[in-house]
């Protein structure tokens, strides 16, 4: 497997029409207008993974990489969409949709547990471990080590494995169309976030 670095943007036509593009974000820290987009990590289920890097005060224009995003007719796969998808429209001023988000997948099937991050689904699911070592580091500093590239790809590398095994036991568990309909009001949960809704639950009584 190879991991590509990309400046601003991706090349025209890397990924084939309608593969479905698995989505991670890096970004300088977890408030969303405060702290910038920095890296956007691809993999359409591939040998490789594609990282676009955005250096401090880019236009974020990225034209090939906002069509890949805001293709309709092409799923993306996240761990936690909901952040990712802000980050996104945040800055790349698009709705990366129709999404899969296996962390919210795993909540609906995986409820023998509390443990629904990326490592734990990895190793139970695949019997792979990954590290999580450079998940705080500078994703903001003028170079990425390959310790960081290595990383940023890992968050990616598995989801299309993932969706299949989770798509598996949301039909056994009866809960695929539930799991379908979280899945298509995330995009409105990354608006309520950005519009100033993060930790307030509007549904609720009180």
């Amino acid at each position: 497997m190879t991991v590509y670095l990309h400046e601003e943007d991706l090349p025209a036509g890397l990924f084939a029409p309608g593969a479905a593009i698995a989505v991670d974000t890096e970004t300088m820290g977890l408030i969303t207008p405060r702290d910038r987009l920095c890296l956007v990590q691809l993999s359409d289920g591939g040998p490789d993974e594609h990282l676009v890097r955005f250096g401090p005060g880019s236009d974020y224009a990225a034209p090939n990489l906002k069509a890949l995003l805001a293709d309709p007719a092409r799923d993306k796969l996240y761990h936690f969409a909901r952040f990712d998808l802000a980050a996104i429209k945040h800055y790349l001023g698009v709705t990366a949709a129709p999404v899969y988000c296996t962390k919210t997948a795993s909540r609906l099937v995986r409820t023998y547990t509390d443990r629904h991050g990326l490592k734990e689904l990895v190793r139970e699911l695949l019997g792979q471990d990954i590290s999580k070592q450079q998940q705080s580091s500078d994703w903001g500093g003028p170079e990425l080590s390959d310790a960081q590239k290595d990383y940023a790809a890992s968050d990616v590398r598995y989801l299309h494995r993932l969706r299949d095994e989770l798509d598996r036991r949301l039909v056994r568990e009866n809960r695929a169309e539930l799991a379908q309909a979280c899945f298509d009001f995330l995009p409105w949960r990354a608006e309520l976030d950005l519009a100033g809704w993060p930790e307030i639950d509007i549904f609720a009584h009180v």
